[in-house]
């Protein structure tokens, strides 16, 4: 099944019409988020809810489409006994497998739907995790409750306001506090969404950070992302009194031969598809 077919149901319940560049601010890309996650969360798990393990009792914590996964890299850390905040959780399965290692860990999204999805998994067993509804710009948390905090392709390339993200990670994280987050790498923005020689074809600046958009027939935004260059990234999380400790680069793996959206060995062999922001709060 093709990328584009597997958003279809998505594309059809929206009444998705074009694609635009176009400035969106917080509200609005909320939306637009919040509406395209809860229509797309079933044929996003039917996709690839096995490689992630998102339907497992156990849950799983894999950081990319490459994936890497957090119980081999250990880019957290101790994570027993440890209170640890999920931003962008999807259904959780990061959450619940740091459960499993004996971490405190909660769960956060925007989007109903693909909790649903992580309450549906914890009822057939496995580690329980609160999950609660919000976005990652305003969150609901007193100062400095957690110890750690992560996002694997959560909400960081998704949000209107990046910088205020990390202002809010420093702010609910605990002196010594490791924020780690992956996104998609911003070296791909300049490239098509395409797993195939197409996609090896430079054809956007780098440095425009236009939001990508797609929009129904009345011009309402359905689905919003938007780029940051590295640096862009750095300068956010220096800007909110973080340490950046490493930017992780993953290579496409030999082993691995399926392709996501853009992912694809093809494109991985040549340059990196997601780069993964290690950081921490000063003591």
């Amino acid at each position: 099944m093709s990328e584009h077919d597997r958003h279809a149901a998505a594309e059809a319940a929206l009444g998705t019409a074009a694609v635009a560049r176009a400035r969106i601010g917080t509200e609005a890309s909320q939306q637009a988020s919040r509406a395209w996650w809860d229509a797309d969360a079933d044929a996003y798990h039917r996709t690839h809810g096995d490689f992630l393990g998102a339907d497992s009792d156990a849950g799983e914590f894999v950081w990319c489409p490459e994936g890497l996964h957090e119980g081999d890299v250990h880019l957290l850390g101790e994570v027993a006994g440890r209170r640890v905040l999920e931003i962008g959780c999807g259904s959780a399965p990061c959450a619940r497998w740091l459960a499993g290692q004996g971490a405190e860990a909660v769960g956060l999204d925007l989007s109903g739907g693909m909790l649903a999805r992580g309450l549906a998994a914890m009822e057939r067993g496995g580690p329980q995790v609160p999950l609660i509804q919000a976005g990652a710009e305003f969150l609901p948390f007193a100062d400095a409750g957690f110890d750690l905090a992560c996002s694997a392709f959560g909400g960081v390339p998704f949000v209107a306001d990046s910088a205020r993200v990390m202002r809010e990670v420093a702010r609910v994280l605990r002196p010594g506090g490791r924020w780690v987050f992956s996104v998609n790498h911003p070296m791909r923005w300049i490239f098509p969404d395409d797993p195939g020689p197409a996609g090896l074809v430079a054809t956007m600046p780098y440095f425009d950070r236009t939001p990508y958009v797609e929009v129904d027939a009345a011009g309402t935004p359905t689905y919003v992302e938007h780029h940051r260059t590295i640096g862009d990234r750095v300068r956010e999380l220096v800007a909110a009194g973080l340490v950046v400790d490493d930017i992780v680069e993953p290579d496409w793996p030999e082993w691995l031969d399926r392709e996501w959206g853009q992912w694809s060995p093809l494109r991985g062999q040549l340059f990196p598809g997601t780069a993964i922001f290690c950081s921490h709060k000063p003591r």
